[in-house]
Order: C-alpha cells, then sequence, then structure tokens
C-alpha cells in the first residue's frame, strides 16, 4: 500500500506535479491530494493502486520495512550515469 509520503516523495524524485501523476494515473487531482494529504482522509484502494502502478511504471519501487518506509528510482540499464 502507498503512503502519502512514499507518493510525495517519489513525484519529487521524478520531478512531477500532482497533475502530472493524476493524468499517468488516470485519476482525479482530488483523489490524488486526498491520497497525498496526512489528514488521515479516506482514500479507494483503486485509488492507491492507480497510483502505485504509474509510479512503478516510471521507474519507483516502493519500500517498506519494520524500519520504516522509503522510495527509489531505479536508472535505465543502458544509462551511463546509473554505473558507478
Amino acid at each position: 500500500m502507498i503512503t502519502a509520503r512514499q507518493s510525495r516523495a517519489a513525484r519529487a524524485l521524478l520531478g512531477w506535479t500532482q497533475e502530472t501523476l493524476a493524468d499517468k494515473a488516470r485519476t482525479s487531482l482530488t483523489a490524488l491530494k486526498r491520497l497525498e494529504s496526512e489528514n488521515g482522509l479516506e482514500v479507494y484502494e483503486t485509488t492507491r493502486d492507480q497510483v502505485r502502478r504509474a509510479l512503478e511504471a516510471a521507474g519507483i519501487v516502493l519500500l517498506a520495512t519494520e524500519k520504516g518506509e522509503g522510495v527509489l528510482l531505479l536508472h535505465e540499464r543502458n544509462d551511463p550515469k546509473s554505473s558507478f
């Protein structure tokens, strides 16, 4: 399950606005704003799933452990910047 913080962090890594993510996730901007709110607003599970899928398609990996949560942006395999 994607959290509000993960969604905001993933958008930051991608350089996406809320409008961009809502468009790519094929959900309303209002629904995305509810998901990204820290006010505990109800969000349909389908909205969370659509947002998660859109972010994963863009190269985001959602991380969750007992110690915390986060996001990771994968580099393209052919991207020379991704090699160490």
